[in-house]
């Protein structure tokens, strides 16, 4: 798969065979200027909003996956475990706030979040920082350098599902990595390079190749990664031993397996995937990008945390997840019905699933 998914990319690579299309360089100044306009009030981030959040999901997604290791009968643990995957998804899903937030305007949140959330998971804040932030590169976005990014909607049609199965799967491979490759990798500066360039970033994009961490972010890198390995050595030491039982364990492999599912298909769906490397104008990425804004309501189970203002954040990424839903009312009122900025919006998942599934078919004949 990877070999395709390359050729793919490598087919289309800006400057080679792919010259960039008159639309996908112009840009819709009304709407940009519209979109800053009436948005400048709501940068500032709540840190009451954030913690509440926070704490709560942690509350509810590990409040509810100690009854589903404790339920009496299977239907029990299963109930339980589907609130553990939504309460966790959604405290799993600030790991998108950590990278575009200023850390002095929330003060502790990411070691907060990495205590509740990135290390119990094995999901640490580095993963996502220095890497989020290049899918938001004007010049990146759409192309082979883009980690966050796969022509997916002209792909095979067979690359769909495996695009969602892969994902349960992350769970044993995370625990794999900070268990077993961190600690080897400490020992072994050539596997430490093939560890850091190819399995520390939430990427999808196989043939992306991380860069070392440098200066601050690289101690920070290292102290967390250290809380990860230990916690993912003790896991199977706990489970090995029988101080963790097994059922246990299985549980919440199973429900950590949901959350990464569920988080694979909201990506799935957070854009149309049609790019095929070239660069793009900023409203040619926001119409490449998805809103699902209400009355819609299951969005708010599988798009946490503004995601399903993704399109709006890709326009806007200063603007705090709890302020984007004002942010989208004001711009749509503002904005005559022929604007670019509504035909980003979508009614829902399954819509969405289909639309991309069609475009694979269509596009492989």
């Amino acid at each position: 798969m990877d070999k395709a998914l390359r050729l793919d990319r490598a087919s289309a690579a800006p400057g080679v065979d792919a010259p960039a299309r008159p639309d996908r360089m112009l840009d819709d100044k009304a709407m940009l200027r519209t979109a800053a306009e009436l948005t400048r009030e709501l940068n500032t981030p709540s840190p009451t909003i954030y913690w509440a959040d926070l704490l709560a999901s942690c509350v509810v997604g590990y409040g509810a996956l100690a009854a589903a290791f404790l339920a009496p009968t299977l239907g029990w643990t299963i109930v339980a475990g589907v609130v553990a995957v939504l309460g966790l998804y959604r405290a799993m899903s600030f790991i998108h706030e950590l990278t575009h937030v200023k850390h002095a305007a929330l003060p502790g949140f990411r070691l907060g979040w990495n205590v509740l959330v990135g290390v119990p998971l094995l999901i640490p804040s580095f993963m996502y920082e220095g890497v989020h932030n290049l899918h938001h590169a004007r010049t990146r976005y759409g192309t082979a350098e883009d980690p966050e990014y796969l022509p997916l909607a002209l792909m095979k049609p067979w690359s769909l599902p495996l695009f969602i199965l892969v994902s349960a799967l992350a769970p044993v491979a995370l625990l794999f990595r900070y268990a077993v490759l961190s600690p080897l990798s400490a020992l072994i500066p050539a596997l430490r390079r093939v560890v850091v360039e190819r399995y520390s970033a939430l990427s999808i994009n196989p043939a992306f190749r991380r860069r070392p961490p440098e200066g601050a972010f690289k101690a920070q890198w290292r102290r967390i990664e250290i809380a990860a390995s230990l916690w993912g050595i003790a896991l199977i030491a706990l489970v090995a031993t029988g101080i963790v039982p097994l059922r246990w364990f299985v549980i919440f492999l199973v429900v950590a397996s949901g959350v990464a599912v569920i988080n694979q298909l909201r990506t799935l769906v957070a854009h149309l995937w049609e790019n095929e490397g070239e660069p793009m104008s900023v409203t040619a990425q926001y119409l490449d990008t998805v809103n699902v804004p209400p009355p819609a309501t299951l969005p708010a189970l599988w798009a946490p945390v503004g995601l399903r203002y993704h399109a709006l954040h890709h326009l806007l990424p200063g603007v705090p997840y709890h302020a984007l839903g004002e942010a989208h009312r004001r711009i749509t009122a503002a904005l005559e019905p022929g604007s670019p900025y509504h035909k980003a919006s979508y009614a829902g998942m399954f819509g969405l699933v289909v639309k991309i599934g069609r475009s694979t078919m269509i596009a492989r004949r």
